[in-house]
């Protein structure tokens, strides 16, 4: 490939990380499909990669684990066009969208308190529940 990755400001993929493979399309498409390799393939080791930040890279690894190889490969594939430059943009858009993706970092958890009503529902049920059980036990004297 002979341009780097631009995800953002702080982030580029250098090309020499970026493989792309040019095969034949599939589906119709008459002599054309027959003879030009139009469909790109992708390839990108992200487990080797130095571009990516150490906790955006493991959580691309978690997002993404289903779409990354054993050898920790991501493959990005695509014939959207009959021109082998634009699925080449194709694919590199679609490996921005995941990098940007995995880019935003979950929020925390706010901790909150139950409302009082909440707690006294609660606590209502379980005297309900107290109660019934309690009618289903033997008593001594009772026959």
């Amino acid at each position: 490939m002979a341009r780097s990755l631009i995800v953002n400001s702080r982030i580029t993929i250098p090309a020499t990380e970026l493989a792309a493979t040019f095969v034949r399309s599939s589906g119709p498409g008459g002599q054309n499909v027959n003879k030009v390799n139009s469909k790109v393939v992708l390839r990108w080791n992200i487990s080797d990669s130095t571009a990516l930040p150490p906790e955006v890279k493991s959580r691309f690894l978690q997002q993404f684990s289903s779409r990354i190889s054993q050898s920790g490969d991501i493959l990005i594939s695509s014939d959207k066009y009959r021109n082998q430059a634009r699925n080449l943009s194709d694919c590199c858009e679609k490996l921005r969208q995941l990098l940007q993706i995995a880019l935003v970092s979950p929020r925390k958890r706010k901790n909150t308190r139950p409302t009082k009503a909440s707690v006294e529902r609660r606590l209502r049920s379980k005297r309900e529940k107290s109660s019934r059980k309690q009618a289903r036990q033997f008593k001594a004297g009772e026959e």
